[in-house]
Order: C-alpha cells, then sequence, then structure tokens
C-alpha cells in the first residue's frame, strides 16, 4: 500500500503524513506539495504537485493506492477544477481510493457559505469519482485561537460576532488520527464524517484558555455587520468575509453538529481542554 498526501507542507497535511508514518511506516508514504523543498523535512518521498496542473498529478500519482485530498486555499470558484484535477489524475493512474477533506458549515445563508458550496461539489466529484471514497467534514480548528493568545490578551479578550453560538472545535493532530484510519481501513468506504469535537460558545472557550495559560480573557459579542466591517478593514475584502462568515454560522449553529469522530478514528475526540492544554505542553517545550 502507498498512500500519498497533497499539501503535504500545510500544517494539516504533515499532521497526517507523520500520523501514516506511525501506522503504515515512511515507506509506504508519499507526501505531494506544489513546493516539495517545504515538505522534505517529513522524512517520506516528497513529489510536485501544484493543484492547478493535471500533469503535476499524473506523475505524482503514480503507483500510488489511495490518495488523501487537502481541500485547497484558494477562492471556491478556483477550487473546484484544482480538486478535479487530482481527482481525474487519481481516476487515470489507477488509484484505488480518494479521501477529502471537507468542512461543516452552511450551504447558504452567510459570508462563509461559497467556501462550503465548493466543498459540497468537490464532494459530489469524490462520490462519483467511481472510486472507493470516504469523506471528512472538519470542524474548525481550535489552533488559531491559541495562536492568538497574545493578541487576546493585548486587546483585553475574545471579540467576533459568534455570540452564545456553539462551535464543536478540532485540532489538525485529532483530524490526523481520523484521516490515517479512514485512509487505511476499508470499514470507512462510502461514508460522510463530521469531524468534530464537543460544541462549546466563546465564552467557555475563553474560560478554558483562562484556565490553562492563567490569563483573564472575557467574552464580547459584537454584531456580525460590526465584525465583517472590522475584519475586511484588518485583512482585506476576501480574507476578512471568510473569517467573518465562519462566526455569523457559528452565531447561526452551523458548527453545532453531532460527531462522527470516534467512528472514524476508532477512539473519542479529545475534549476542548484537553486540546489546549495538548498545545500548550507542546509549546511550551519548542
Amino acid at each position: 500500500m502507498k498512500i500519498a498526501v497533497t499539501s503535504a507542507s500545510g500544517h494539516l497535511g504533515a499532521a497526517i503524513v507523520k500520523q501514516l508514518i506511525k501506522e503504515i511506516g515512511k515507506d509506504n508514504v508519499i507526501g505531494i506539495a506544489r513546493t516539495p523543498e517545504k515538505a522534505k523535512h517529513l522524512g517520506v518521498e516528497i513529489r510536485k504537485g501544484d493543484y492547478n496542473s493535471r500533469p503535476d498529478f499524473d506523475i505524482a500519482l503514480e503507483g500510488v493506492t489511495a490518495v488523501l485530498l487537502v481541500s485547497g486555499m484558494d477562492e471556491p470558484q478556483k477550487r473546484i477544477q484544482q480538486h478535479r484535477n487530482v481527482i481525474e489524475a487519481a481516476k487515470s493512474k489507477g488509484v484505488h481510493k480518494i479521501v477529502y477533506t471537507s468542512i461543516v458549515g452552511a450551504e447558504e445563508k452567510n459570508a462563509f457559505s461559497p467556501v462550503v458550496q465548493s466543498n459540497r461539489k468537490t464532494e459530489m466529484d469524490v462520490q462519483n469519482s467511481g472510486l472507493q471514497w470516504a469523506i471528512g467534514r472538519n470542524g474548525i480548528y481550535i489552533e488559531p485561537d491559541l495562536n492568538y493568545i497574545a493578541t487576546y490578551v493585548k486587546e483585553g479578550g475574545i471579540r467576533n460576532s459568534a455570540g452564545s453560538g456553539k462551535c464543536a472545535y478540532t485540532s489538525r493532530e485529532e483530524l490526523a488520527t481520523a484521516y490515517a484510519k479512514m485512509l487505511i481501513e476499508e470499514k470507512h468506504n462510502g461514508q460522510v464524517y463530521n469531524l468534530v469535537g464537543e460544541p462549546i460558545t466563546q465564552t467557555q472557550l475563553a474560560a478554558l484558555i483562562n484556565k490553562v495559560y492563567h490569563t483573564k480573557l472575557e467574552y464580547t459579542a459584537v454584531s456580525v455587520e460590526d465584525y465583517a466591517t472590522e475584519r475586511k478593514n484588518e485583512l482585506g475584502d476576501f480574507i476578512g468575509t471568510i473569517i467573518a462568515g465562519i462566526y455569523e454560522g457559528i452565531f447561526a449553529g452551523a458548527n453545532d453538529v453531532a460527531s462522527d469522530y470516534e467512528k472514524a478514528a476508532g477512539k473519542p475526540h479529545l475534549s476542548p481542554l484537553e486540546m489546549i492544554e495538548n498545545y500548550h505542553q507542546y509549546h511550551s517545550k519548542n
């Protein structure tokens, strides 16, 4: 069995490569990256693969049994064809199985919906590929909030438009465990899983961060409109709109979903507190 992971130089792709090495050994894992040099540190064979280049993947997927397609980061409409380049190459090169990292979220009614819609279209492309397949719908990563703690402290707290909406956070490490199993184990074929943890509010998130980091963060809710304006002013229209749309979705309940994580990973999802503690311990050592 040879398993390839796209976007291996990214945080999620790299975490999945590392987990696969533990499961099946480095000789059976191939990383694919747009810039191969950025993934060399993973210690596996790295092949070039730019989502915009079908020919790249005709070469990169040679001899591959299963491929993990990490959802691209380009604007929504561009992603659909980019992902199809991987899917079509997989079909032509005799790949047996494709696993796709999709996302939880509302398909309409908020500014993040165009991203969700494009992911759903790729889900359909994967399901119609004629290959064995499995799909994970990722929850929101908890790591960006933890990366942002110094800013939260400087600003006096967490401020967004999620209100009392709950978000079932996950982490890249948790996702890596689930995706490795989904790639290796046939029992996941034909399944769509919500890969999320325990839903919590922003007020609960602030309290958990305070417990681990000994901070005194408080949560302040602002309107959807005001938060969108703030994010676009700081991050630009494209990224600002997406970030604002995520919190708009949380406010509306789009991220408070039942979890299929244990079915996928074969173990319970870590609690939000455990994820925060693990992150803190790791970064205290490194």
